[in-house]
């Protein structure tokens, strides 16, 4: 095993503005049975900016992931957030713990649809304390928990809407 590391950096915007308090993570993906490894995480800026940098011990090169959660540009109706993932540069990665070189990714607008966008259901959100304030928190859970039961809410609000405009239609074509 050895140790392995690499750090981004950047700018989000969310059209002409800057996107801020936009979650954004640090990740080591594996394949096959070894899970993927959390780096770092933390949030955009009040201008957009973030700042990322991690690492861990791999027998393999590592494959960095950077991964952002977002709701530029998307529908209220939806629940969760857009997850946008980007693959690093391989040659950023350094040997030890703390990175000695940083990918600056650049100005990414959020508006853009990208190529193999997801939605995350659950993203945490920024608590009280700072960047990283909730990685060792207690009380995560029972956020998630609280978000868990706005997705599914609004899943059911839907769910009752179609429903109703079902039993509308089923109602004019009786008459």
């Amino acid at each position: 095993m050895r140790d392995q590391s690499i750090a981004v950096k950047g700018r989000l915007l969310c059209g002409n503005g800057p996107a801020a308090n936009v979650r954004v993570k640090l990740w080591e993906e594996d394949t096959g049975p070894d899970p993927d490894d959390l780096l770092d995480q933390g949030y955009t800026d009040a201008n957009g900016n973030f700042q990322l940098q991690g690492g861990t011990a791999e027998l393999t090169p590592i494959d960095p992931v950077f991964k952002v959660y977002h709701k530029c540009d998307d529908s209220k109706l939806k629940p969760g957030a857009r997850k946008v993932k980007f693959a690093l540069p391989k040659s950023y990665i350094t040997s030890g713990k703390v990175a000695k070189k940083t990918f600056d990714i650049g100005v990414l607008n959020l508006e853009t649809v990208f190529a193999k966008e997801e939605r995350e259901l659950l993203v945490s959100r920024r608590r009280r304390g700072g960047f990283n304030a909730d990685y060792m928190d207690p009380d995560a859970s029972q956020e998630d928990k609280k978000e868990e039961k706005k997705v599914v809410k609004i899943e059911k609000e839907e769910e009752s809407a179609e429903s109703n405009e079902s039993e509308d239609s089923k109602k004019t074509v009786e008459v």
